[in-house]
């Protein structure tokens, strides 16, 4: 069960960065942000794509709370999505968090801004 919980969220991640960030749909990206504020606002947010991606994997997968709670397929589709959302948003503050605080190191082990 923890396994397909990790596979859920890495699948959401994955999904939800090539949407927002990824090359292959910068073009149709673009146009829906010049063609839309809605979709354009909805496209570039983690938070919200990532809902939507919650969304779209529960109806095609079959649906993930459902397999732990005793609800029927629309609850099932609703809390997918919110958790899709969080859990996407959590693994990307994570990985911000260590990209902006990360130290450039020289190959020696010295900060690069430090003298030696």
């Amino acid at each position: 069960m923890l396994g397909t919980i990790f596979l859920w969220a890495f699948i959401g991640y994955g999904m939800t960065s090539i949407i927002v960030w990824g090359a292959i749909f910068e073009k149709p990206r673009n146009w829906i942000i010049n063609h839309s504020n809605f979709f354009g606002e909805l496209i570039t947010c983690v938070l919200c794509t990532g809902t939507w991606v919650g969304f779209f994997m529960s109806i095609c997968l079959g649906g993930l709370a459902n397999k732990f709670f005793p609800i029927g397929w629309l609850p099932s589709i609703f809390f997918d999505g919110v958790f899709t959302a969080g859990i996407v948003w959590a693994i990307n503050s994570l990985l911000e968090f260590f990209e902006e605080s990360r130290v450039n190191m020289n190959i020696n082990g010295t900060p690069k801004n430090e003298k030696h």
